[in-house]
């Protein structure tokens, strides 16, 4: 297979982890028979500074011709500024809400040799094994918004939250498909004792369930329930799909259950075109540059890319099983080291998974 491949490296560690990825991605190209033609591209902070824009024209034109899109992390204290005119987090809702990218999966998994990771005790987190689909080109974040200034100089702001009935029924159907392909069971996450908008999400999800996916166990959990059941008994959820909202935090709360951010892949995808991978984490300013942040959870999520934008499915296992090898070997970075102990670097984790791909 011959695919364009695009990088977007960001900000703070993202250039240090995508390089990783990259390396990691060419050896399985070799390996396979593949050849990927990987290109860079600026997005967030770095774009601002030398473009103006967060997203400048020919990344996201270069995006649109692309098989997929690896994404290191954009962000960082140099572009906090509230009052300034962009912010490197615009170029990320762009993207999405241009290339179509409605669903964002977030698989959370608690690895047996990482169970002591954990900020949870052992046997509650063990098992654990989530897909958050979070909706992620609607609600709050893309709703209408304004701030208005009073007569007594104070200030009014308001951000609206709104769904339609087409945005919540193609979000389901992805997180449906996917329970059918897993455990078969799907947990829907609202706020519909409250408000308008999630009773909508409630109605229309529970419709296209006992219309569409009678064979799925279906149940639904209020949201501030769900940050609970997350702590107190992760592993009896299967599937989880929400709101863009409710999902952003959930999976943020969620990510913690391994251990560290470190270690989760995300895939954001649409009904055609390339889809998005990144892991999880931002861009960790405090330490980019110091060659120790964790590569895995973008090196797994280029195991994602290959999986659902490329159709290369033993390709992706054969990446997924080198991190399981190293992580078994007891390679650690700082972040998943047991305490008092350095871990080893960035650099040196890619290497490990790429001599586990041997």
């Amino acid at each position: 297979m011959n695919a364009q491949i695009v990088l977007l490296p960001g900000d703070g560690i993202g250039p240090e982890v995508v390089a990783e990825a990259r390396r990691v991605l060419e050896k399985v190209a070799a390996r396979f028979g593949h050849q990927f033609e990987f290109s860079s591209h600026p997005i967030g902070g770095n774009a601002i500074d030398n473009f103006g824009d967060p997203l400048p024209q020919s990344t996201l034109d270069a995006c649109r011709k692309s098989a997929a899109i690896l994404l290191g992390a954009v962000g960082g204290p140099k572009w906090d500024d509230p009052t300034a005119k962009t912010r490197p987090e615009a170029g990320l809702l762009k993207i999405r809400k241009e290339l179509g990218l409605f669903a964002n999966l977030r698989p959370i998994t608690a690895q047996e040799c990482l169970l002591d990771s954990s900020p949870l005790k052992r046997e509650v987190v063990q098992g654990t094994d989530i897909l958050f689909v979070r909706e992620l080109t609607g609600g709050i974040y893309f709703g209408e918004s304004g701030l208005t200034k009073q007569t007594d100089g104070s200030e009014t702001a308001f951000s609206s939250m709104t769904y339609s009935t087409s945005e919540i029924e193609r979000v389901v159907r992805v997180a449906a498909q996917a329970a059918r392909g897993r455990k078969g069971r799907l947990t829907s996450v609202d706020k519909a004792n409250v408000l308008e908008v999630s009773r909508l999400w409630r109605r229309t999800t529970e419709r296209v369930m006992r219309e569409e996916f009678p064979d799925v166990k279906y149940d639904v959990v209020l949201v501030d329930a769900m940050a609970m059941h997350l702590i107190s008994r992760p592993s009896t959820f299967d599937v989880v799909v929400t709101g863009n909202l409710f999902g952003d935090i959930l999976t943020d709360e969620g990510s913690m259950l391994p251990g560290s951010m470190g270690l989760l892949p995300s895939a954001s995808v649409g009904s055609d075109g390339p889809g998005l991978y990144e892991p999880i984490h931002g861009s960790a300013p405090d330490i980019a540059g110091q060659g120790i942040a964790n590569p895995l959870a973008t090196i797994l999520a280029a195991a994602m890319m290959l999986r659902h934008s490329l159709k290369l499915e033993a390709e992706a296992v054969a990446i997924e099983q080198a991190v399981q090898s190293v992580l078994d070997a007891g390679l650690r970075t700082r972040d998943i080291a047991p305490r008092g102990t350095p871990g080893i670097g960035t650099v040196a984790m890619g290497e490990a998974v790429l001599a586990s791909l041997k």
